[in-house]
């Protein structure tokens, strides 16, 4: 299923700039991944899903070079992704046994919705390549936290897919282009508890 194409996308509300924004900043503060199997249905669709991708592109991108797109995985074609996945699977591991091929074609369906964000970049004599890479994961980073803005969950992986040419090229992936993150996309079913983050004093210095 392709992304929503809209016509024109309505100009963000304006506000001070210099103005706080309480609700932004306890959000940022309280971020985190969710676990997989607590992404469950609902995934954002309609408006929703509109308002997360529209989110996820805007990011800082140097010289307006778009060097990312999304693909969706929603209902079925998170099964068709797992065939994939097992058929290479299979060709590589001539010893695996069932179960492991049926986790290979369970991966996507370890959550409502998966949206691959592909790095796809573009030839520039003063923008390179490294930054547009960079670009492509603040993305990911957007769904992250659009996704707990909207009242869903997401977790950024990437794992063995996205880096097997074959599974890319299965996905609809050019030679090119890579996977920045497969962003695991649902309705939360269970409260986190928070986890410990890094002591400011330790990666702190001042120059």
């Amino acid at each position: 299923m392709p992304a929503p194409t809209p016509a024109s996308t309505p100009a963000p509300t304006s506000a001070p700039v210099n103005g706080a924004s309480p609700d932004a900043l306890d959000l940022l503060r309280t971020r985190r991944s969710f676990r997989l199997m607590d992404l469950q249905a609902p995934a954002p669709a309609g408006e929703d899903l509109e308002t997360l991708l529209t989110i996820a592109s805007r990011v800082p991108d140097h010289a307006r070079l778009a060097p990312w797109r999304f693909i969706l995985f929603e209902g079925d074609a998170r099964a068709r992704a797992g065939e994939v996945f097992a058929r290479i699977w299979a060709q590589d591991n001539p010893e695996a046994d069932e179960q492991r091929l049926k986790d290979e074609r369970g991966r996507f369906l370890r959550s409502a919705m998966v949206i691959a964000v592909v790095f796809t970049p573009q030839h520039h004599p003063k923008i390179p390549e490294w930054e547009q890479m960079m670009s492509a994961a603040a993305c990911c980073q957007n769904i992250l936290l659009a996704s707990i803005a909207l009242g869903y969950g997401a977790t950024w992986i990437t794992e063995w897919p996205a880096f097997d040419a074959r599974a890319r090229e299965a996905l609809g992936l050019s030679e090119q282009e890579r996977v920045a993150g497969f962003m695991y996309v649902g309705t939360p079913v269970q409260k986190l508890e928070e986890r410990p983050r890094p002591d400011l004093a330790k990666i702190v210095t001042r120059f």
